[in-house]
C-alpha cells in the first residue's frame, strides 16, 4: 500500500438528519495527528433514494464513508461485500472505497461497543439489558454475545420490535428475551444496561435508578449527560456515552481508510469532548 499521506483523499459521513454529526470532528483530528495533510472529511445529507446517485458520483479520490441513520441497511444492495460482523446484523457503518472500484462493507459499531466497555474494565457480564430496538440495539447485541454469559432482556414497545429483537437473538446466539416497555424499570438492575434509545426516551427511568447500579451505556451524546446517565452517576453507578462509542467505532474507520494500524484514540476523544463542551456553552 502506498504511503496516505502521499495524495489527496476524501472521506465524509451521510446520513439524514447529519448536521448533528461529530464525525468530521473526530476524523480530522486523527488525519492532523497522523499527518494526513491531504485528506478531507466532510458531512453530506443523503437519505436512502438519494443514495445510489451519490455513491455512484464518487471518484477515485474517494476512501471511505461512514453511515448513520436511515443507510445502514439501504446501502446493503449497493455494496460489493460486506464483512461477517455487518452481515451477522445486517447493518453496515462504514463503506471502504478499494482502490480497484468495490465498494466494502462492515460494521464498527460492533467492536466500538466491546472496546469501549473492555476501557472501562467490563469484559464480562452474567446477563444485560437493553432498551429499545433497531439497529444500534442489534449491533449491541452483537458486542453482547462477546462478553455477556447469560440472558440479555430487551425492552421494546411494541410485539413487532420483540420479534425483531428475538430473531437477532436467535441468530447472534443470544439468549434474548423481551419484555414490553413499561416495564423498562425492572431491567435496570441488571449488571449492564444498554439504552439505545433516542433522546428523551428513557428519562423517565431516571426516578427508577436503583440503589447501587451496575453500568450504564448510554449510546446518546447529546444532549449529554441525559437524566438517566445523570441519576445513574448520583447513585455512583458507572456510566459511558454516546462519545465512547463513537470515538472507538471511529478509530477502526480511520483505520481502515487510511491504512495506518493505529489511529489516535486521545486526540480523537480530547478532539469530541471539546467539540461537545463548545456547543454546550
Amino acid at each position: 500500500m502506498s504511503d496516505p499521506r502521499e495524495h489527496r483523499r476524501r472521506a465524509a459521513v451521510l446520513g439524514s438528519p447529519i448536521a448533528h454529526s461529530l464525525s468530521p470532528v473526530l476524523h480530522r483530528a486523527a488525519y492532523a495527528e497522523l499527518g494526513l495533510g491531504e485528506w478531507t472529511y466532510d458531512r453530506f445529507e443523503v437519505d436512502e433514494a438519494a443514495l445510489p446517485g451519490f455513491l455512484d458520483g464518487l471518484d477515485g479520490t474517494w476512501a471511505g464513508l461512514s453511515l448513520t441513520m436511515p443507510l445502514k441497511r439501504a446501502v446493503i444492495p449497493l455494496l460489493d461485500g460486506i464483512s461477517a460482523t455487518a452481515e451477522s446484523v445486517g447493518a453496515v457503518n462504514t463503506v471502504v472505497l478499494a482502490d480497484d472500484g468495490r465498494r466494502l462493507g462492515d460494521n464498527t459499531d460492533i467492536p466500538g461497543i466491546a472496546a469501549a466497555l473492555r476501557e472501562r474494565g467490563v469484559e464480562k457480564v452474567g446477563s444485560a439489558t437493553v432498551l429499545g430496538a433497531g439497529a444500534t440495539a442489534s449491533s449491541a447485541l452483537a458486542a453482547l454475545a462477546r462478553i455477556c454469559t447469560g440472558e440479555v432482556t430487551a425492552y421494546v414497545r411494541s410485539a413487532e420490535r420483540a420479534a425483531e429483537m428475538r430473531h437477532w437473538g436467535e441468530r447472534l446466539g443470544v439468549d434474548v428475551r423481551t419484555a414490553d416497555w413499561s416495564r423498562a424499570a425492572e431491567g435496570l438492575g441488571a449488571p449492564l444496561v444498554v439504552a439505545t434509545t433516542p433522546a428523551g426516551a428513557t428519562d423517565g427511568l431516571a426516578a427508577e435508578v436503583p440503589e447501587r447500579p451496575g453500568t450504564l451505556f448510554d449510546v446518546l451524546y447529546e444532549p449529554w449527560p441525559t437524566p438517566l446517565a445523570a441519576a445513574w452517576a448520583d447513585r455512583g453507578g458507572a456510566i459511558l456515552g454516546g462519545l465512547d462509542l463513537l470515538v472507538h467505532q471511529a478509530v477502526l474507520q480511520v483505520e481502515q481508510m487510511t491504512g495506518c494500524p493505529t489511529a489516535p484514540l486521545a486526540a480523537m476523544r480530547a478532539a469530541g469532548e471539546a467539540a461537545l463542551a463548545a456547543r454546550t456553552a
